[in-house]
C-alpha cells in the first residue's frame, strides 16, 4: 500500500500538512493538489484547529506542477490552473499559516509559499521562480505578490532570470521571516504557533482579514478597512474583559523582557 501523498497531523490546536511525495521533490501532481485543497476545505470546518504548519518531506518544500504528469497527460497548462481550487481553499482558511520552507520551493511551489502567512526558512531552502524558462505564466499570484513583498525590482531579478534566491538572502531582501537550522525549523514553527494560539481566536481571524484585505487594496482603502473591523469588533467586547486580558498581557511581556 502506497503512502499517502499528504501527511495530517492533527496536535494542540495546530495541523502540520506535509508534502509527501519526496522522491519527485513534492511536485504538485493532481492527486497532491486535490489533497491540499480537501485538507484545507476539511480544516476551515474544524473548530479545533487554529492555526496550520506547511512543510514538505525530503529535500524540498515543492518543486511546483509535476510537469512529468502534465506532459504525459496532454492536459492543457490553462486547465490545469483555472481547474484548480488549491490556493482557494488555502485562502480560505481563516487562522494563520506558517510556511516551514525545508528545501527548494520552485515555481508553483514557490507560489505554494506565498500561500502561507508567515515563511520560516532552513539554511537548506532555496528559492526559485522558473515560469518564464519553463514557459508558461504564473497562475496563483506569484507575480503580484512578490514584487509588494521584496520590491519590483528584485521580483523582477528573480522572476525574468530564474535564478535561484538563498535562503539568506530571501531572509535580507524581506521574503521570508527567519531562517534557523534544518533541525530546528519545524520546532521554531511550533513555537510560533503557540505564541499565536495565545491571542483571542476570533480577534486572531479578524486581524488577519484585515491585513489580507488591506494588502490587496491601496493605503487609504486600507485605513478605512481597518476602521469599520474595528468599529465593529468593538462592538463585541466589554471593558471587563479587556481588562482581565491587559493583566496577562503585562505579565507574558515582562517575562518576555525578563528572558
Amino acid at each position: 500500500m502506497s503512502e499517502p501523498v499528504l501527511l495530517v497531523e492533527r496536535s494542540d490546536e495546530v495541523a502540520t500538512l506535509t508534502l509527501n511525495r519526496p522522491r519527485s521533490m513534492n511536485a504538485l501532481s493532481r492527486e497532491l493538489r486535490e489533497a491540499i485543497a480537501t485538507a484545507f476545505s476539511d480544516l476551515a470546518t474544524d473548530p479545533a484547529i487554529r492555526v496550520v504548519i506547511l512543510t514538505g518531506a525530503g529535500r524540498a518544500f515543492c518543486a511546483g506542477l509535476d510537469l512529468k504528469e502534465l506532459a504525459s497527460s496532454g492536459t492543457d497548462a490553462t486547465a490545469t490552473f483555472g481547474g484548480n481550487d488549491m490556493i482557494r481553499a488555502i485562502a480560505e482558511f481563516e487562522g494563520p499559516i506558517l510556511g516551514a520552507v525545508n528545501g527548494f520551493a520552485v515555481t508553483g511551489g514557490f507560489e505554494l509559499a506565498l500561500a502561507c502567512d508567515v515563511l520560516v526558512a532552513s539554511s537548506e531552502a532555496r528559492f526559485a521562480d522558473t515560469h518564464a524558462r519553463v514557459g508558461i505564466l504564473p497562475g496563483w499570484g506569484l507575480s503580484q505578490k512578490l514584487p509588494r513583498l521584496i520590491g519590483i525590482q528584485r521580483a523582477k531579478e528573480l522572476s525574468l532570470t530564474g535564478n535561484y534566491l538563498s535562503a539568506e538572502r530571501a531572509e535580507a531582501w524581506g521574503l521570508v521571516n527567519r531562517v534557523v537550522a534544518p533541525e530546528e525549523l519545524l520546532p521554531t514553527c511550533r513555537a510560533l504557533a503557540v505564541d499565536m494560539l495565545g491571542c483571542v481566536p476570533e480577534a486572531l481571524r479578524r486581524y488577519k482579514r484585515v491585513i489580507d484585505a488591506g494588502f490587496a487594496t491601496t493605503f487609504s482603502e486600507g485605513l478605512a478597512l481597518e476602521g469599520r473591523a474595528s468599529r465593529d469588533h468593538a462592538k463585541s467586547v466589554t471593558s471587563e474583559v479587556l481588562a482581565r486580558r491587559r493583566g496577562s498581557v503585562q505579565e507574558r511581556g515582562r517575562s518576555q523582557i525578563r528572558s
